[in-house]
């Protein structure tokens, strides 16, 4: 049996940040994730939106922890190596209803302490954004809403933790936590059991069901689900911030938004559903995400998109987010009601959990030796030709494109794969350096990825996975 200081349950953006802030100290960190990589399910299919917390419910501990997280990205993006962009987000008002909400929504900004939250004319919105519907008559203007590469951050996150001594078990489902005398005492895999002092759970989707283990489920998850658009890089319709509409009490509402990469992402819907694994998108979801972002943008060209998809957000029901320690638990962490906000608030909440467990006598010695930065991926693509002249002289592989698309290297899929942590699916490469992502979704480089991958791991092309086992991208040969 393995033995760890703290086992964090889930291995998505605020499991991966409370391992970093673990890692810190001279103690055994265990992540476990049921799923074939880091990312979990809500972190790698959202919005990728950074917040200010703006709209939060004041005086919550999501209002603290998203308005204290936004401005920590600007120096672990740059730690970590994470592409990230301070945009703006604005938010038109088009009809006089909406107008006259504006003051509220400013109001409940400060309320939070976002106080760089500007009024902007029709004019002035029109300016910053052409593509606006020109009958819009006022809004706020929002410049730290941000945008980030959620795939990339999460695996920044997990690679750095995994660089200060933190272990992750991947493909391992927790089916039960034990207990003994009034404290955990192990958490049991499908991978095995691993005896713990502290078990935090931030399984997003599924805490309900980990709470449930030890008789702390006074609440359900309800699986929220939103449908994207992503339009083509050379869509003739594009904006250059976060174009948001006025939100309601159900959701932020259906917005359009720029990617990191240089896509249009346009959605996404709020539809509360029974299952935890149907990401379908469907032709009414879609539809309604039409028709209301161009009541936003008109000119919104959706015949240009290269792909659709969806996302689960694990709506908690009673509503909130929720942290809490047990007196007649003790060691047991329970995190619920992480939502749309979640990717934002990871950082903090890493930061919080590691404090709360010293205030409540966690036996906890800071490291002298903890290494703070991580180097990504190089991306060829984005180098000057004299660095890529370099490249391709120490490698020759930086001179072999596999994904025409983005321009994305054999050398670039090799890191991907050997680095610690790496990709063991076709979808675990595309998520770490996008072959796959471009125009034609993978239909020139698909083949060739799972070549190397094959090639790499030492198996046959029949045994690669598209992602979770048994996802098979090769099902025979036909001659």
């Amino acid at each position: 049996m393995n033995k760890a200081k703290a086992v964090v349950i889930g291995a998505g953006a605020v499991g991966c940040a409370i391992a970093r802030e673990l890692s810190k100290y001279c103690i055994d960190v265990v992540v476990i994730d049921k799923n074939d990589d880091v990312g979990g399910c809500a972190s790698k299919s959202n919005s990728a939106i950074i917040h200010t917390g703006y709209d939060a419910a004041p005086g919550t501990l999501e209002s603290q922890l998203v308005v204290a997280a936004n401005p920590m990205y600007d120096e672990i993006v740059e730690a970590l190596d994470i592409p990230f962009k301070r945009v703006g987000a604005i938010l038109p008002a088009i009809t006089d209803e909406q107008f006259e909400q504006l003051p509220q929504i400013k109001e409940k900004a400060f309320k939070n302490h976002v106080y760089d939250i500007e009024f902007k004319s029709g004019k002035e919105l029109l300016e910053m954004e052409p593509n606006l519907n020109p009958n819009v008559k006022g809004g706020l203007y929002i410049p730290r809403e941000s945008l980030i590469d959620p795939f990339i951050f999460v695996q920044a996150l997990a690679e750095n933790a995994n660089a200060n001594g933190a272990e992750f078990m991947l493909n391992a489902k927790v089916i039960d936590i034990k207990t003994e005398n009034g404290k955990v005492k192990s958490v049991v895999t499908t991978k095995g059991e691993v005896e713990a002092d502290y078990v935090i759970n931030s399984a997003g989707l599924y805490c309900d069901e980990i709470a449930e283990m030890v008789g702390k489920a006074d609440y359900k998850v309800v699986a929220r689900k939103g449908q994207f658009y992503i339009l083509d890089k050379n869509t003739s319709c594009q904006v250059e911030r976060i174009v948001l509409p006025i939100p309601t009490k159900v959701t932020k509402g259906k917005l359009m938004c720029p990617t990191i990469h240089g896509n249009m992402l346009v959605g996404p819907t709020a539809e509360d559903q029974d299952s935890k694994v149907d990401k379908s998108t469907s032709t009414e979801g879609l539809d309604s995400i039409a028709a209301d972002v161009r009541n936003l943008v008109p000119n919104v060209n959706l015949r240009d998109t290269i792909t659709q998809y969806s996302g689960l957000r694990p709506n908690r029901n009673p509503e909130g987010l929720h942290f809490d320690m047990y007196d007649d638990l003790k060691g047991y962490i329970n995190l619920s009601g992480v939502r749309s906000t979640g990717l934002t608030l990871s950082v903090s909440m890493g930061k919080y959990v590691v404090q709360q467990m010293l205030m409540s006598g966690a036996d906890l010695v800071l490291k002298d030796n903890f290494i703070s930065e991580r180097k990504g991926i190089i991306k060829f693509s984005e180098q000057t030709r004299e660095v890529q002249d370099k490249l391709i002289k120490e490698n020759p592989l930086y001179g072999n494109i596999i994904c025409r698309c983005e321009t994305i290297t054999e050398a670039e899929i090799l890191d991907a794969i050997h680095r610690p942590l790496g990709a063991r699916t076709v979808d675990a490469v595309k998520r770490r350096v996008r072959a796959g992502m471009g125009r034609c979704q993978a239909g020139f480089c698909g083949p060739k990825v799972i070549e190397i991958l094959a090639r790499e791991l030492g198996v046959s092309t029949d045994e690669i996975n598209k992602n979770i086992d048994g996802s098979y991208m090769v099902s025979g040969t036909t001659r």
